[in-house]
């Protein structure tokens, strides 16, 4: 059950503008509960895939959201969060390129963000959360008292995944990751269901040229609002 007296803050934007390492570094600054919200699309997809439901079969989908067993566990700064499905440590398999772009074909369809809708919403716990997602701030937690939008350049978001990659030993050609970028971003934009775009009350930072301590610095001042 979610607790709807506890402060949420919304971190949304597109993939690569650093949500994910802003969130974790604010929720453990704070003290809060973390969501990763783009990991129960990322987490459907690859259920859907092992337990053979295709990625267009709607009503199979619905199934495999209600019946996700999730849970994410903390790591030490700078790692990602340790995602568990169903016991198992997905953490890696959900962060490669082909679980992402699977993720965004998947989250365009109303019947399956309706079925993750209220597990999002259980993860509003006392003292706070910090929830990371697309639509955290316009459709998930539209009352959290403080919105971020982070967003940065396709062409840096390019540079900072062709980075990491890279530094993980992937072979990866960085204008081909560019390509899937704005392939991605002009989907999430234009879907019918809860496109990515800023709340009206959101604060908008362009991560673009900043160092993770400026973009956090922003962030923090923001949070003291909550």
């Amino acid at each position: 059950m979610s607790d709807s007296s506890a402060p949420v803050i919304t971190v949304d934007g597109p993939g690569g503008s650093g949500k994910g390492t802003i969130t974790q570094m604010l929720a453990r600054k704070l003290g809060w509960h973390l969501l990763d919200s783009g990991a129960l699309y990322r987490l459907t997809a690859l259920a859907a895939v092992r337990q053979g439901v295709s990625l267009d079969d709607e009503a199979g989908l619905v199934n495999v959201a209600a019946g996700l067993n999730v849970a994410f566990e903390p790591t030490p700064a700078g790692e990602p969060v340790k995602v568990i499905l169903a016991g198992q440590d997905v953490t890696a398999d959900i962060r490669t390129e082909s679980a992402g772009d699977n993720a965004s074909k998947v989250a365009v369809m109303q019947p399956v963000r309706d079925a993750l809708l209220q597990r999002q919403r259980d993860f509003r716990q006392a003292p706070g959360l910090v929830a990371d997602g697309r639509d955290m701030g316009t459709v998930v937690f539209p009352d959290a008292p403080v919105k971020i939008f982070l967003t940065a350049s396709a062409e840096e978001r390019a540079q900072r995944r062709y980075s990491q990659l890279k530094d993980a030993g992937v072979d990866v050609n960085i204008d081909a990751l560019l390509e899937e970028i704005r392939v991605r971003d002009e989907r999430d934009m234009n879907r019918s269901a809860a496109p990515l775009k800023p709340a009206d009350d959101a604060q908008v930072i362009d991560s673009t040229g900043l160092s993770i301590e400026e973009v956090l610095d922003r962030c923090m001042a923001a949070a003291g609002q909550a």
